[in-house]
């Protein structure tokens, strides 16, 4: 049985499990808040991050870049055609660049920001960081968004896919920051059509119905977050 530490709106958290569905794995879930830095979860993962995976009697797997390159490496082949990194080096190393750019970068200029200050700190005490958003954190944020909505309508358009002709986790990392701002209505869908429409696409997906029944207590989801159809 695989368990997975998560957090719902964790953006790796949540593209890790968009790739159990892909793979029709099932998973046991316990749910963390790493400002609370739980000593229990430290023994798991000293570096306090998520997600971390555990399969069996092994080590725990942690971080979301081995966490993705496991399940491909020991579910992938079982996988067939649904595989989510190409067969190809080529192929690997460009969804691994698209990887870095979504997890990193857009994580930097974008998610971390927004889910930071409008969701991670109404939850934390003073001493954990809480306390009033930061303003111009958001704003920052709100500005960095277009250009990264730019370049994913500039990939859907030249590819079947953000990382060439099939799914892969470059997609699915790309949703996953996507929709956790985007239950927050931070995303400017209508201004970002070919976004928009590859979006779609994989909110539509089976493996992705479970991300969109979370809720942040006190919080609406905006309009645009469980609509298929938006």
């Amino acid at each position: 049985m695989l368990n997975l530490y998560h957090h719902p709106f964790c953006p790796f958290s949540r593209c890790v499990r968009i790739a159990l569905g892909e793979y029709g794995l099932s998973a046991e879930f316990v749910e963390e808040r790493i400002w609370e830095r739980r000593r229990e979860f430290l023994i798991v993962n000293p570096a306090g991050t998520l997600p971390v995976l555990l399969d069996g009697e092994g080590p725990a797997i942690c971080g979301p870049r081995p966490v993705l390159e496991y399940l491909d490496e020991t579910r992938g082949a079982e996988a067939g055609a649904r595989r989510l990194l190409p067969d190809t080096a080529r192929g690997r190393a460009e969804v691994r660049r698209l990887l870095d750019w979504f997890d990193i970068r857009f994580h930097e200029e974008v998610s971390n920001y927004l889910l930071t200050e409008r969701v991670y700190k109404r939850f934390m005490t003073p001493e954990q960081g809480g306390g009033a958003p930061d303003s111009a954190a958001i704003r920052a944020a709100r500005a960095n968004i277009r250009y990264h909505l730019h370049y994913i309508g500039w990939l859907a358009g030249r590819r079947n896919w953000l990382g060439g002709d099939d799914l892969s986790y470059a997609d699915l990392s790309a949703a996953a920051h996507l929709s956790s701002i985007d239950y927050l209505g931070e995303v400017p869908w209508d201004e970002f059509e070919p976004a928009k429409a590859w979006y779609a696409r994989v909110k539509s997906r089976p493996s992705f119905r479970p991300l969109l029944v979370d809720q942040i207590a006190g919080v609406a989801p905006s309009r645009t977050y469980v609509d298929l159809d938006f």
